[in-house]
């Protein structure tokens, strides 16, 4: 078991619920977001519509993630129970479709979430195992990262996506879900060596693909022990149904909950406000407490993993000391 400093120690708390399991509500989402809406919302409407569906459903979240862009007027209206996880890097990346880099604005950085009152950060990495020097060039940067933020006391979550290294194969095609268990579980393996705190996770099976759940069982046994660190599962836009089962699978599996943004409230994005409560209320809040309880009674607890350090007499003289 790995002893935690203070704040990353406090930080994974307050972003977890009283049982230690992950229920977070994802909302960093900027290019993808802004397309739900039509084309002359202005950012005033694009924040606001945000802060509407955050402001409801983090009632029932351990925390809410969310990003700089179009972030901050939720984060001032969270429910008090709720931690906060704020996005470093930019929406997208540098680079051609198969060989993804970073993108970072210069104008953020990770003193800037701490002193907004994050409880955590979050980095989404495109990355594939086999790419050779561009993976070891992805890893450089975390690491980076991964020292930044513990030189705050942070905790990091990171988010490693994967995508098809070869032109003219999709990420959504039936050749690259073959490969999709084994790029997941290579890349929990690799990443969760990298100083990050907790990994989000893509689900290991194409659902589009194979709906076997013996096989997704197998599969999510397999990231849970590739993993050194906790995971928690990603919705990447499927449906709701679909997301609740994987859930379910992945926590029974090893995992320490989710991490959910559209299967949650994609359709209530472009409807008008009153449309927008009643979808929030009778649709995006019990999907929500759907997924809650699921993670509740089958996630692992990220304690497993992580103890608070010990808190000798005369701490305070070495703690954070460059």
């Amino acid at each position: 078991m790995t002893a935690l400093t203070p704040g990353r120690w406090t930080g994974l708390r307050k972003t977890s619920s009283s049982r230690d399991i992950f229920t977070i509500l994802a909302f960093d989402q900027r290019g993808t977001f802004r397309k739900m809406l039509s084309a002359d919302a202005t950012y005033e409407t694009t924040a606001n519509i945000k802060k509407e569906i955050v402001a409801r459903l983090s009632m029932f979240s351990s925390a809410v993630l969310l990003d700089p862009e179009y972030g901050l007027l939720s984060a001032l209206h969270l429910a008090r129970t709720s931690g906060l996880l704020v996005a470093l890097e930019k929406s997208g990346y540098t680079g051609d479709s198969t060989y993804r880099k970073f993108d970072f604005d210069p104008a953020w950085s990770v003193a800037k979430i701490r002193k907004m009152g994050a409880s955590a950060v979050k980095l989404l990495a495109y990355y594939h195992p086999e790419s050779g020097t561009l993976a070891e060039e992805i890893e450089g940067v975390i690491k980076g990262v991964v020292d930044e933020c513990h030189a705050y006391d942070l905790p990091l979550f990171l988010e490693p996506v994967s995508y098809s290294l070869e032109p003219g194969v999709s990420k959504d095609s039936a050749a690259f879900a073959q490969t999709r268990p084994n790029v997941v579980k290579e890349t929990a393996r690799r990443l969760s060596r990298s100083g990050a705190d907790i990994l989000k996770l893509e689900f290991p099976v194409d659902a589009a693909f194979d709906n076997n759940y013996d096989h997704w069982r197998v599969a999510c046994e397999a990231v849970s022990e590739a993993s050194a660190v906790p995971w928690v599962l990603l919705s990447a836009g499927v449906d709701f149904d679909t997301f609740a089962e994987q859930t379910r699978i992945a926590c029974q599996a090893g995992a320490s909950g989710f991490l959910a943004g559209r299967a949650i409230w994609k359709e209530g994005v472009s409807r008008g406000a009153a449309d927008r409560e009643q979808f929030l209320e009778e649709v995006a809040v019990p999907r929500f407490q759907r997924l809650v309880q699921i993670a509740e009674d089958n996630a692992r607890p990220w304690t497993h993993w992580y103890s608070p350090m010990d808190a000798p007499e005369g701490w305070q003289k070495t703690y954070a000391v460059e």
